[in-house]
């Protein structure tokens, strides 16, 4: 049923709370695990003349920081056998997401939420609401503690 699943990190334990749900999917279904981590708009610095120019340094530094910390949970399930793929894009959260899940064609999008609502939810938002409401695949969102 479950081919291919998508699971969005920020390197937070509270995304990783969602790995033991995957790796169930991934030992039921024999799943491809796709990681993805989305990095929003980047660093900037002010250009002699005014103009922000992103910090190509800072950009880079960032990326590769993210790039290794899913080629750490991508090793755990290679271990267990598991085929996995990483990803790291740019952009708004919620849309490169969804972005990512028709671009791969996933069966499946993964993730864990902070499970705020009322006045939290609205000043913080919530990716976990946002990708509800756009998403045209089958969502699997836990709470996390």
């Amino acid at each position: 049923m479950y081919k291919k699943v998508l699971v969005p990190l920020d390197g937070s334990e509270r995304a990783e709370s969602i790995l033991p749900h995957v790796l169930t999917l991934a030992e039921n279904h024999r799943a491809k695990i796709i990681f993805l981590s989305v990095l929003e708009t980047p660093h900037t610095i002010v250009a002699a003349d005014g103009i922000y120019v992103p910090n190509e340094t800072i950009v880079a530094e960032h990326h590769h920081a993210m790039e290794e910390y899913l080629k750490k949970q991508q090793a755990k399930f290679k271990e267990l056998g598991f085929d996995t793929d990483i990803r790291v894009v740019y952009g708004r959260v919620i849309d490169e997401i969804c972005n990512v899940a028709t671009e791969e064609d996933v069966d499946l999008v993964a993730l864990a939420s902070h499970g705020r609502t009322g006045l939290a939810q609205v000043f913080y938002g919530s990716v976990a609401a946002g990708i509800l409401h756009r998403i045209d695949r089958p969502l699997l969102i836990i709470r996390a503690k």
